[in-house]
């Protein structure tokens, strides 16, 4: 019989670099699903609109085809009004002119009224077609949302897999200051009690960061905006809510939300932003001082501190002070 081959275990360094692989994959897809999320939301309010327009536009269009109906009506009654024996038998040359001058303008009314017609016909043709796409761009959106969510899943199942093989010494190891929460110094509490912040920040920053730490314990949650859970820009649009500044819903959106800082000059409070992707950097947390960052990472971890380690600066992309 042939010998078995022997598959070394893996260690606890390369499970660690594999994890590092899929809360990246996971965190990517977290900015898809959140990107197509907002695709579909706006999506079906811009649809609700455009059949509101679509109700009024058929309504304006069967008043107006009731009008374009009468006057084809009397154009096919049999009467010329313009032709040489109405004008003649007219009762004087004054009466005569003035009726072919009504009759003239009325024609222009009239084919005015027609061509508005045909005017709010086409409205109505580029309506139902602007319907249709935005159905269809709602439908890819959702889809798009539900295979981001299905994939993350899976990631986050491969990541317990993984973990699973290692004992707990090794799982220490291979996830020690990877995405989630740890070190720094500035936090206290935990199990989803909150904690207090104690850095350097002030002003509105501070609110912010008070308002961050006091989340420090609560769950990772897809798709969070609170105040259950957060995930990570649901975290930071909630934390500078808190001091009065509104900020869009995705990382996308908010790397645009502020003035841009290089690593060396950030203050805390600023936006972290970290891993660049397709459409922009696919997370984000929140400076706190003192080399850490608070931040909802993944689901396989609650909302927490960081030490942000070589790792997160390979990774980084800009800040934003909001």
């Amino acid at each position: 019989m042939p010998a078995a081959v022997a598959h070394a275990e893996p260690t606890a360094e390369e499970v660690r670099e594999e994890i590092e692989r899929l809360e990246e994959e996971f965190i990517e897809l977290n900015a898809t699903y959140n990107e197509a999320k907002e695709t579909h939301e706006a999506a079906e309010e811009k649809l609700e609109e455009v059949l509101e327009e679509i109700g009024a536009a058929e309504e304006k269009v069967e008043e107006m085809g009731l009008d374009v109906r009468r006057l084809a009506g009397a154009a096919y009654s049999g009467t010329d009004f313009t032709s040489f024996n109405e004008l003649v038998n007219s009762t004087g040359p004054e009466n005569a002119l003035a009726h072919q001058a009504d009759l003239t303008y009325l024609a222009g009314q009239n084919d005015g009224q027609l061509a508005r017609y045909i005017e709010e016909l086409a409205n109505l043709e580029t309506l139902e077609a602007s319907a249709v796409e935005t159905e269809e761009e709602a439908a890819e959106a959702l889809q798009d949302s539900e295979d981001a969510t299905e994939e993350a899943e899976e990631a986050i199942a491969e990541q317990e897999e993984l973990l699973s093989q290692l004992t707990a010494e090794e799982q220490e190891a291979a996830t020690e200051n990877v995405g989630g929460s740890g070190g720094g110094g500035e936090s206290s509490g935990g199990g989803g009690g909150g904690a207090s912040y104690n850095g350097p920040a002030s002003g509105n920053a501070r609110t912010a960061l008070d308002f961050a730490y006091n989340q420090i314990g609560k769950p990772y949650v897809w798709g969070g905006t609170g105040p259950g859970g957060y995930d990570c820009s649901g975290l930071t649009q909630a934390a500078w809510g808190a001091a009065g500044v509104s900020l869009p819903r995705t990382t996308y959106d908010q790397v645009n939300a502020g003035q841009r800082v290089s690593w060396e000059n950030m203050q805390p409070g600023d936006l972290l932003f970290f891993y660049p992707g397709g459409s922009g950097p696919d997370h984000v947390g929140m400076y706190a001082g003192d080399n850490v960052m608070v931040h909802a990472s993944t689901s396989s971890r609650p909302i927490g501190t960081v030490t942000l380690s070589d790792y997160y600066r390979a990774n980084f992309v800009t800040a934003v002070r909001p």
